[in-house]
């Protein structure tokens, strides 16, 4: 009881103090608790918790500042002349490649490209007054707004984007709602320019304003770089009907036929087809720790490299080699090794005991990860070949394809 009601004391005590001390005193809390009374130690971790709790208090403060300032924002209407909309935010994503790079290239190649990246230079606009859905009493108009740099748009707190359809007028919180007269990119077309259309008096472009550029994102969201309107009162929609495309997954794209109902649909992968034959045209004597099939015959995928000889796996996948050789010396041994990362897999042996011809093919299945690296080596004997024979090959296919 006595170390309980010790140890509550403290916590108490650093309670009354507040947050602004805790930096001086995780500072002295280095010296030897270790070597104290089991109290000591208990009020010690007390003591940590609340410092904890209070760094997440303060957080949650700052939250709901960040909160209260886009709140204040979207209030905003369009007197006072241009204003700012929007929280800005700089955020960072995973690597998009992740385990392809060497870390320390990674970063820094990385970084360098996303400081001009506007998927990861944006600001925040998420007023519900702009959703295809909504009507209010005050009209507003995107053209007392001073636009600067990219903008992601938001229905309270959820991702959506503008819509590819006429809007009905009096919509968006505005007469002449502004939508996107023609498809987001995708993602590997990059920054594009689209133009933008005001629906008024049954004309979806009534009004024609200043093209806007667009950029998609990996997250399946959009970013855009907003100009202007023309006029008022104009301003920028979000489609409603777009928030399950916040939900889409890294191998899904969100597609509609309608432009009105929206789905996640899963990417089809395509089956890579990888198939490979080459073979040494000539003859290979001792040890030779790497052949170079000088003679390529079929390289479907491109996978297998004339200059080094190797197969590198383009995809991660199930993969079967075989590879042969061919002798003709009495009491002769031959040895051929399938070597994948460096480590020798399979053999082909031959031996000759009589005057004749021996050939010996072997085969080989296992699973590679994209990048790995196969190749052959010629370990003792004398193998035989010449340019019109193919004694001395060298080939593989890719039988089943991994995500």
């Amino acid at each position: 009881m006595v170390v309980f009601a010790l140890a509550v004391f403290v916590t108490l005590s650093s309670c009354s103090l507040g947050c602004s001390g805790n930096k001086t005193s995780a500072e002295l809390k280095m010296w030897s608790v270790e070597n104290q009374s089991v109290a000591v130690q208990l009020a010690a971790v007390f003591k940590e918790m609340e410092s904890l709790r209070c760094e997440q208090t303060t957080l949650q403060q700052q939250q709901q500042q960040q909160s209260a300032l886009t709140q204040m924002h979207m209030r905003k209407g369009q007197s006072g002349g241009q204003q700012e909309v929007g929280t800005h935010v700089l955020t960072y994503g995973p690597p998009d490649n992740e385990g392809e790079d060497d870390d320390d290239l990674y970063f820094s190649e990385e970084d360098s490209r996303r400081r001009g990246d506007p998927c990861f230079h944006y600001t925040v606009l998420d007023q519900a007054w702009r959703a295809t859905n909504t009507t209010t009493k005050s009209k507003m108009c995107d053209r007392n707004v001073r636009w600067k740099g990219w903008y992601r748009l938001f229905y309270r707190g959820r991702s959506i984007q503008m819509p590819e359809r006429c809007v009905p007028v009096d919509k968006c919180g505005t007469h002449s709602p502004l939508w996107l007269a023609g498809p987001h990119p995708k993602l590997r077309d990059g920054i594009v320019t689209r133009r933008v259309c005001g629906h008024w008096k049954k004309k979806c472009c009534a009004f024609q304003s200043t093209p806007i550029k667009v950029k998609k994102c990996r997250g399946n969201y959009f970013v855009y770089k907003f100009t202007q309107p023309s006029t008022c009162y104009l301003a920028y929609c979000a489609d409603i009907n777009t928030l399950v495309c916040g939900r889409c997954r890294r191998n899904q794209s969100c597609e509609s036929r309608d432009k009105i109902n929206w789905r996640c649909k899963t990417k089809r992968t395509r089956s890579r087809k990888v198939i490979f034959f080459a073979s040494f045209p000539g003859q290979i004597k001792g040890k030779v720790n790497q052949i170079k099939y000088s003679k390529v015959l079929v390289n479907v995928g491109r996978g297998f490299s004339r200059r080094s000889g190797k197969f590198r796996a383009p995809v991660k996948g199930i993969y079967q080699f075989f590879f042969s050789t061919q002798t003709a010396n009495t009491g002769q041994k031959t040895d051929l090794w399938l070597v994948i990362n460096n480590y020798w897999v399979a053999v082909s042996h031959t031996h000759v005991s009589r005057p004749s011809s021996v050939g010996s093919l072997s085969t080989y299945m296992t699973f590679l990860r994209k990048g790995a690296l196969v190749y052959v080596t010629h370990n003792c004997g004398r193998s035989w070949a010449n340019s019109a024979s193919t004694t001395i090959t060298f080939g593989g296919s890719l039988l089943a394809q991994y995500k």
